[in-house]
């Protein structure tokens, strides 16, 4: 067999077995007009011949058989994914994958998975390795490479020509479907990664470097702020859900954020976003990454600051301030199946304790809603929705099943902001207190066809888009706030840009980086800021 047919061939096996997502997709934007039948037939000529294309290109006598194997190896995982749970394999998944611990890696192994990727992966790949290669002189192989690149071009350009309008359209009011192309886009994603990520960073530019407590701050704050892991706001009770996943919120009195959307829809942009001084309109992962967040301003102030996980990482938020990883029964006390968030404050009282002056923000990362394995992010006695999905290979359950495990899970973190709360209450004769919780990013259910999150943030649905978000404060902060003036306010926000400098507010902390129009409590105070 020549490179040439090898190619060919490859290419079509990878349009015909490896795209269902992206022509399902396609299906239902175009079939409902008859009309559109020549144009399905041109992007199932397209698609292999793009292949085909690049594969000439990257594909020499030394270089087929290695590139086609991997190609079979990468893409049937991809089409695994993509088909049964709607996902796009852009830059940010590939992050995310990067990011994936064992634990959580496991969770999205299954017999059916192994199965195909053994049809997809292993036995294509056997096929190419045991393929008889015929191979000419270098004169003849670089003729047959140009040849084919040519030909390819030609028939690109012939058949996008054809169909121009149609395409038009395609590649701008319909720029999404190329997400679901395989190989093609993920490859892309790969590419746009490395160049994002693996560029030597340059310093970290300091900011805040000006930070003070105010001297007409007289007492201590003690702030601890809970980031939430994939809980979507309409799964909350205290947002309108028709279900109480909220029992023991509902008995306090505090800011509800009911427009709050998250900066992006996976963590790791998600949670550096949040403590950026960026903003959501202007953040970049790599920016973030050569900027100081507000911990580190907040640390120059002379503010105690202490990181806590029961997830993954901080996304590198939590670099350059102590840090404390509880996703192991070694530091995490309470543990079954995993570590429970609840053992994140687990001595605290001791680290209080041992900081007799200046204020105090702890931050504590959730576990919880991280999909798929939702069952497994609460303890059994919080099953009060059932049947539950008991497994993480959630195409093996009904939507019914799949929801009650995830509101669980969220009845879940109600537990664990009122363990939060009543802490704080024990330090209220002794502190300014107050809890800021807010979820990194939503999850998709099963709604149209889409599942968990991490789709790129333009394409979207609501439900990973908009997040859970409040603010309790204990009786020495509220007696110096309008709070009734606040919860209206709350009403209008809709971005985690108040955050960084609601901060600086609460902790009375002098910067030049503090911007009093986005500090949440400013203007609803009783009492004036102590820098003004």
């Amino acid at each position: 067999m020549t490179r040439t047919k090898l190619l060919a061939a490859a290419s079509v096996f990878l349009t015909v077995f490896y795209n269902p997502a992206f022509f399902r997709n396609v299906w239902v934007v175009y079939l409902p007009s008859a009309k559109n039948i020549p144009f399905l037939i041109s992007i199932a000529v397209l698609l292999p011949t793009v292949i085909f294309f690049l594969l000439s290109i990257v594909c020499s006598k030394h270089t087929t058989k290695p590139v086609l194997i991997l190609l079979f190896l990468l893409s049937a995982p991809a089409c695994y994914f993509m088909d049964h749970y709607n996902v796009v394999i852009d830059h940010l998944m590939i992050q995310n994958i990067r990011e994936t611990n064992a634990r959580e890696a496991a969770e999205w192994l299954s017999f059916k998975l192994f199965v195909h990727f053994l049809l997809l992966g292993i036995l294509p790949s056997i096929f190419v390795y045991r393929a008889k290669m015929e191979h000419g002189n270098f004169k003849r192989e670089a003729l047959s490479r140009l040849t084919a690149v040519v030909s390819a071009a030609l028939v690109m350009y012939v058949v996008v020509l054809s169909m121009n309008k149609h395409y038009a359209s395609f590649f701008t009011a319909q720029k999404s479907l190329r997400f679901y192309t395989n190989p093609t886009y993920y490859l892309y994603s790969a590419y746009k990664y490395a160049r994002l990520n693996f560029l030597r960073p340059g310093p970290v530019e300091a900011i805040g470097m000006d930070a003070q407590g105010s001297p007409a701050d007289a007492g201590r704050d003690l702030v601890i702020l809970v980031v939430g892991e994939s809980a979507r706001a309409d799964r909350f009770s205290i947002n309108g859900y028709a279900r109480e996943t909220n029992p023991l919120l509902k008995k306090e009195d505090f800011i509800n954020f009911p427009g709050m959307h998250a900066c992006g829809t996976s963590t790791n942009i998600a949670v550096p976003c949040m403590f950026s001084i960026l903003g959501k309109d202007h953040f970049s992962r790599r920016k973030a990454e050569s900027t100081q967040n507000i911990l580190d301003v907040l640390n120059t102030a002379g503010v105690s600051v202490l990181w806590r996980d029961n997830n993954s990482s901080s996304q590198g938020v939590a670099a350059r301030v102590p840090y404390e990883d509880y996703l192991s029964p070694k530091t995490n006390p309470v543990c079954d199946v995993e570590c429970r968030d609840v053992g994140m404050m687990a001595g605290l009282e001791d680290y209080i304790e041992s900081r007799p002056a200046g204020d105090i923000l702890i931050v504590l990362h959730q576990r919880g809603s991280h999909g798929p394995a939702y069952y497994e992010r609460y303890p059994k006695e919080f099953e009060k929705f059932t049947p539950a999905c008991n497994t993480p290979q959630i195409e093996y359950c009904t939507s019914e099943e799949i929801n009650n495990a995830y509101d669980n899970s969220i009845l879940y973190t109600d537990y664990f902001l009122s363990n939060v709360i009543r802490f704080l209450k024990g330090y209220s004769t002794r502190f300014e207190t107050a809890m800021i919780y807010m979820s990194d990013h939503g999850e998709s259910l099963g709604e149209g066809g889409v599942y968990f999150h991490s789709t790129p943030y333009f394409l979207a649905p609501e439900a990973q888009r908009r997040i859970p978000a409040l603010i309790w404060f204990g009786d020495a902060f509220k007696k110096n706030l309008d709070m009734e003036k606040l919860k209206i306010k709350a009403k209008t926000v809709s971005t985690p840009d108040i955050l960084f400098h609601t901060l600086l507010g609460l902790m009375d902390v002098n910067t030049s980086v503090y911007v009093q129009q986005l500090d949440f409590v400013d203007g609803t105070r009783i009492k004036s800021r102590g820098n003004g």
